[in-house]
């Protein structure tokens, strides 16, 4: 009798501590819902989040929701809202039924949202160049000067913080529609302007393209924020979270934590070598540009454009590697996407051998001229956004012609015109357009890419 009493007291106990348990605990996963066949996903263009990069979609959360799709064995379908208060109204009326966007976790957004999965943090630093004489404390941003836009948050941070240490900081604050964050890192990259704020996740991807950066300083308080559901689909939220948490899903968000913030993205790293010859020997001779010369006159009889701007796309995609894999997953001597092979019905590890590299190069410059000969009559202008738009997507250059038109640029001539509304597309009013329909673009690469390759042609032809 003492023997089950004493047994059924415990069983109470533990019964009282597992009810004290659940009863304190935020969420309970229980698998109650069955997923659907198709996420509606609500998300917003950004540098971080959601962007098109040459013919494919990108992003940090983009691949990240991807992973949750496959591993639930499920489809996505994406809607993109043109700002977080129309973001925010498509979780509240249903319309979609997650946001894969970093949404802030404050008081306001939990009233409107259900937080779940990774919780990320974010803070504005001080972007400085890099010197032995850095600024390690913000006491010492007294008598210096520094570039923000007009009415940004990083105005309102830096008018707190000089109010914090008791004034000295010149603040000096620049337009907001042709000037962006990103426009004033590269000014502290160059040494046009002495320092900035920024975002630390946004400093660490130009970080990545800039080696003469310091952004180790933080300037703000952290500020939290992480994926959302409707306020009703606990499920939902419970199933992202245990996803998230997964061992397996925290190793393949580290990865490519590592690709968007840590990779540096102006070099390639190596791909697979073993079939990158194709079988073939190149040797380059005596008076050659590269041993692949022989492919781009072969190939260029295929296309309107001669084979050495063949060469020219090489040198400065690869510099005649054909074992290069970029950041974004370009790959070889012409830095092929993989799905720009595939859509040309070849297998993406082939993109390695150069005669077949060379050969999917050439069908999307035939493609691209094309498509563009209805915009740019004049072939030699063409030639220009052909290859912007080889580097960058078709997409991104057809968004800046359209917002030349609009402006009053001249949208049949690239330099100073449509050169200059691509550069638009990395600031929110321009890239939020109603004209412009694939959003946010970092476009510096694109336009320094097309005066690399035309100066690297002219060089070409002056030789041969």
């Amino acid at each position: 009798m003492r023997h089950l009493a004493a047994h059924t007291i415990l069983l109470l106990l533990l019964t009282a501590l597992l009810w004290q348990s659940c009863a304190t605990s935020p969420r309970v996963v229980v698998e109650t819902h069955k997923m659907p066949d198709t996420l509606r996903v609500g998300t917003l263009y950004s540098p971080t989040s959601f962007f098109l990069y040459r013919g494919d979609t990108l992003g940090y959360d983009y691949d990240r929701v991807c992973d949750f799709a496959k591993a639930k064995k499920i489809k996505l379908q994406f809607k993109v809202a043109p700002n977080m208060h129309t973001l925010i109204d498509m979780i509240k009326t249903k319309k979609v039924d997650l946001l894969v966007y970093e949404i802030p976790v404050t008081a306001e957004f939990n009233e409107k949202v259900l937080h779940c999965g990774e919780t990320n943090t974010t803070y504005q630093v001080l972007v400085q160049p890099k010197s032995r004489r850095r600024i390690s404390n913000v006491t010492q941003l007294v008598g210096k000067t520094i570039y923000v836009e007009k009415g940004s948050k990083y105005e309102s941070r830096l008018r707190n913080l000089d109010s914090e240490i008791g004034g000295g900081i010149n603040i000096h604050t620049v337009e907001s529609d042709t000037v962006n964050v990103e426009n004033l890192i590269e000014g502290v990259n160059n040494g046009t302007i002495p320092l900035t704020l920024a975002d630390n996740d946004i400093a660490k991807i130009d970080k990545s393209y800039y080696n003469n950066i310091d952004i180790g300083l933080d300037v703000s308080f952290p500020q939290r924020s992480s994926w959302a559901v409707n306020l009703n689909d606990d499920w939902l939220a419970d199933t992202i979270d245990a996803w998230s948490t997964n061992e397996r899903t925290l190793l393949y968000t580290e990865d490519i934590a590592n690709r968007y913030f840590e990779q540096n993205r102006t070099s390639s790293s190596s791909g697979s070598s073993a079939s990158a010859a194709g079988g073939k020997n190149y040797v380059k001779h005596s008076g050659d540009i590269s041993a692949y010369d022989e492919l781009f006159k072969k190939y260029a009889r295929r296309c309107p454009y001669d084979w050495l701007l063949l060469a020219a796309i090489a040198r400065t995609e690869s510099d005649f590697s054909p074992n290069e894999v970029s950041w974004a997953g370009a790959r070889g001597l012409m830095q092929i996407m993989p799905s720009g092979a595939r859509s040309l019905g070849i297998d993406p590890e082939r993109l390695f051998d150069p005669e077949v590299n060379v050969q999917c190069a050439v069908s999307e410059l035939n493609y691209l001229d094309r498509y563009f000969s209805k915009y740019v009559s004049n072939s030699q202008e063409r030639m220009k956004f052909v290859l912007a738009a080889y580097n960058g997507g078709m997409s991104h250059i057809v968004d800046a012609i359209r917002l030349a038109q609009k402006y009053g640029k001249d949208a049949q001539l690239w330099y100073d015109n449509v050169e200059e509304a691509l550069k638009w597309k990395s600031i929110e009013k321009y890239y939020s357009d109603p004209v412009c329909h694939y959003g946010y673009f970092r476009s510096g690469e694109t336009v320094a890419y097309v005066h690399k390759v035309e100066d690297q042609y002219e060089t070409y032809k002056q030789r041969y």
